[in-house]
């Protein structure tokens, strides 16, 4: 409504009847978005499980690495690490593809806060469980299977769903490194057609279509999840 009234007051009348013979350009941006960004999730998670070992083992050099690249990454913002990575360290050590570069960059700054998800469901758990296992005569392997990763999966799954909502969003960064992804696409039609304003609403709607089933996903999980607790 504000936005309708807003338009209206400066005199804009919005047309996007020029996107339709560019609906292919689109959509092929928006499936771009769809496997940067789940390509991105998986390397992450796993960057976040070999963080949280370098936590929580007893060799000091490992946790001092985790712990100032946790504090680095969530410490500075993506757009100055994809310039550092791509344009300095890429450029170093001879990585031409942008699309590699750009999944490998955006793992690394979503590495940082999956591994404080998985950190924090795993220090949540009581240690007196984990004693009870053992005095029953569980073994490591059982102990995991039975006790832990059912409560990691329950506390861990409704974030991370809400995680992968957030690398959707954050992988529009990665057009200043001229990846043709969905906001590169965009930024490529407004300029040649001069129609910023539909160009950069449509963008909106088009993330919300991937991000609101997302988030809807995550909040039904965290009630089912909270109620079966």
């Amino acid at each position: 409504t504000i936005l309708y009234f807003s338009f209206k007051e400066i005199g804009l009348t919005l047309d996007f009847t020029f996107l339709i013979p560019l609906k292919k350009r689109i959509i092929d941006g928006f499936f771009m978005t769809f496997y940067i960004s789940l390509g991105s999730f998986f390397l992450s998670f796993i960057i976040g499980i070999v963080t949280v070992f370098f936590q929580k083992t007893n060799i000091i050099i490992l946790r001092y690495i985790s712990y100032i690249y946790i504090k680095f990454i969530r410490g500075t913002p993506l757009i100055m690490q994809i310039y550092l990575f791509f344009y300095i360290i890429g450029t170093a050590w001879g990585i031409e593809n942008r699309l590699f570069a750009g999944i490998l960059i955006l793992s690394i700054f979503e590495g940082a806060y999956i591994s404080e998800i998985l950190r924090g469901s795993l220090d949540s758990i009581d240690e007196s469980q984990i004693e009870i296992a053992k005095s029953i005569g569980y073994t490591k392997y059982q102990t995991f299977r039975f006790l832990i990763f059912p409560q990691l999966l329950t506390r861990t799954v409704p974030a991370l769903t809400g995680q992968l909502a957030s690398i959707v969003k954050d992988s529009s960064l990665l057009s200043i490194i001229a990846i043709i992804e969905l906001t590169q696409t965009m930024r490529e039609i407004s300029a040649t057609n001069f129609k910023l304003f539909e160009c950069y609403l449509a963008l909106g709607l088009l993330y919300l279509a991937f991000t609101l089933p997302l988030s809807y996903i995550s909040e039904k999980l965290e009630r089912k999840f909270k109620y079966e607790s």
